[in-house]
């Protein structure tokens, strides 16, 4: 089974894609294009063109279960059914009834990717209880970084949105997979880091996923942070699991690069695809290590991720591959 953006006969569902967060996911998305209640500086869908924090039903959630009924039989595994796409979820207030319904077609984990501007509504919080997995987001805990960064809807306080993710946290018997992301100058000053650690350690996740840019922003002008900030930023929060994901996108953002270690990689590949754990065990390198150098042999075109039998491997880039 090859990757696909989206499937062809249905509007709600997309994918399933290999996720470096989620493995194998099939996204669904729920929100209209670009709705949501943050016009961040580094989204890559671009800049928000219907800011709201006003829940409501967009459309009549049979039509997204039919399409999910109709795709989920093609697919022989995934890892998670995911609440995404190119908005907010939590602005649909039929959230809740979907996550419950999907519930009763498959097993799946059900995660939801959320900027967490809702949790300080109890409704919401509700409604989140079913997924496994919630993955929020906080870039900023201080309110000019949060104005700066996020450029909120008018009316949304950082501090309420903290204590929402608290109180979802003593709610919430799932996990909690909190992304934080820094973007040079702008959020990653020794206050900043400081505020975000203090509320770190209210909302208490599971762990933090620590990104930067990787990709066109929605604003010009904004820059990533460095692999040394972010390693820097991880030892300063101690007490809670940080792993860092952007994507290497040059060899010299991988810490002690090996040309010998990428050319085996890339010779190996070039016999027969392989998965990463196929390939931890070749090599004898943790999973990390090893994608990072895989995301720069993806930037060059020289690798591809692809599904085959429920599984991503890793196969040579072919001329003929989008």
């Amino acid at each position: 089974m090859t990757i696909r953006k989206q499937n062809q006969q249905t509007r709600h569902i997309f994918g399933p894609v290999p996720s470096r967060r989620l493995g194998i996911s099939l996204g669904v998305d729920i929100i209209p294009y670009k709705t949501c209640s943050l016009d961040c500086l580094y989204c890559e869908c671009g800049r928000t063109t219907d800011l709201t924090a006003e829940r409501r039903s967009f459309f009549a959630p049979q039509r997204l279960l039919e399409e999910l009924a109709g795709v989920l039989p093609t697919i022989p595994r995934l890892d998670h059914i995911t609440f995404s796409g190119s908005g907010e979820p939590t602005l649909n207030s039929d959230l809740g009834a979907l996550i419950a319904a999907i519930r009763k077609m498959s097993r799946t984990p059900l995660a939801v990717l959320t900027n967490g501007t809702l949790l300080f509504r109890e409704d919401v919080r509700s409604e989140l209880l079913g997924a496994d997995v919630v993955l929020p987001s906080l870039d900023a805990a201080l309110a000019a970084s949060f104005a700066r960064i996020n450029q909120p809807v008018p009316g949304l306080d950082v501090g309420r949105i903290v204590a929402g993710m608290e109180a979802f946290r003593g709610e919430y018997a799932g996990k909690i997979w909190l992304e934080v992301f820094i973007l040079k100058g702008v959020n990653d000053g020794e206050d900043d880091i400081a505020a975000l650690g203090a509320a770190l350690r209210r909302i208490r996740p599971d762990k933090v996923q620590l990104n930067t840019l990787d990709r066109p922003p929605a604003c010009p002008g904004v820059e990533s942070a460095g692999f040394a900030q972010l390693e820097r930023i991880r030892r300063l929060w101690p007490w809670v699991p940080v792993e860092i994901i952007k994507r290497a996108g040059r060899r010299e953002e991988i810490p002690a690069f090996s040309s010998n270690l990428e050319n085996s990689l890339l010779n190996t590949i070039r016999r027969r695809p392989l998965t990463i754990d196929d390939l931890a065990t070749l090599t004898g390198k943790d999973e990390e290590e090893l994608r990072r150098y895989l995301e720069v042999l993806e930037g060059e075109k020289k690798v591809r991720p692809v599904i085959a039998a429920g599984r991503i491997f890793y196969r040579e880039w072919n001329k003929g591959d989008i």
